[in-house]
């Protein structure tokens, strides 16, 4: 998937100078010439960086920022022909990632833009990853490659076993009726006089808890189901 991204900027020629640099490095861009199309434009399409000049007429940076900023998380690079330290700082703390005063060097820009890029990308590749893992005391399981450990004991679980623990861990504190984990986990009507469910929650529990009589993780609630 290529990288894409949003320019603001009241300067045409600006506009056009950036665009041209990031282009030759293989990014594509959109342009906008006020706050108020890229924050239209930010509600049609998906952008991976925004550079973002301070002065413009409508909203400038500044508040375009902050409402930028409400919902999203892309790197914000703020442009802007002041170059006074409190500009600066006004900018970062609006909730840019970077600041540049114009005029500017393009290849420096071009620099600053892949920084943040490779930060970005790295951020959630990491926050991807995390997702992949639950832990709960210590009970962790990775959704991946559907393992699971007690402590630093790694635990074998059948395929269903997981899936069922996979189920509840993923709805901690919410109880889960039998049926509800037996039509969710086989896939299948459930039938009332089916203890399948029963019997696959008594193995988990001699497998993950110390005590499997009195269990820590998986709680029965009686005539309801189970829970984490």
């Amino acid at each position: 998937m290529s990288t894409k991204i949003l320019i603001v900027d009241d300067d045409k020629e600006i506009r056009n100078l950036i665009s041209v640099y990031l282009e030759n490095e293989g990014i594509q861009t959109k342009q906008a010439e006020d706050a108020l199309e890229a924050l239209k434009l930010l509600d049609k399409e998906v952008f991976d960086l925004i550079i973002l000049d301070i002065m413009m007429p409508k909203m400038d940076g500044i508040e375009a920022c902050m409402k930028i900023r409400e919902e999203r998380h892309m790197p914000i690079i703020m442009l802007s022909a002041k170059s006074e330290d409190m500009d600066k700082i006004q900018g970062l703390a609006s909730g840019a990632d970077d600041y540049m005063a114009k005029p500017f060097n393009p290849l420096e820009l071009i620099a600053r833009v892949k920084s943040q890029l490779r930060r970005y990308k790295r951020y959630n590749a990491e926050a991807d990853n995390d997702k992949s893992i639950i832990e709960i005391g210590d009970l962790k399981i990775n959704t991946d490659t559907r393992q699971v450990w007690v402590g630093k004991k790694e635990v074998r679980l059948t395929p269903k076993e997981f899936d069922i623990l996979e189920l509840l861990v993923r709805n901690k504190g919410i109880v889960l009726s039998v049926s509800k984990i037996y039509e969710a986990v086989w896939k299948e009507d459930f039938f009332k006089s089916d203890n399948t469910v029963m019997v696959h929650i008594t193995k988990i529990r001699e497998k993950i808890e110390e005590d499997p009589k009195h269990p820590i993780y998986i709680k029965t609630v009686w005539g309801v189901g189970y829970k984490i």
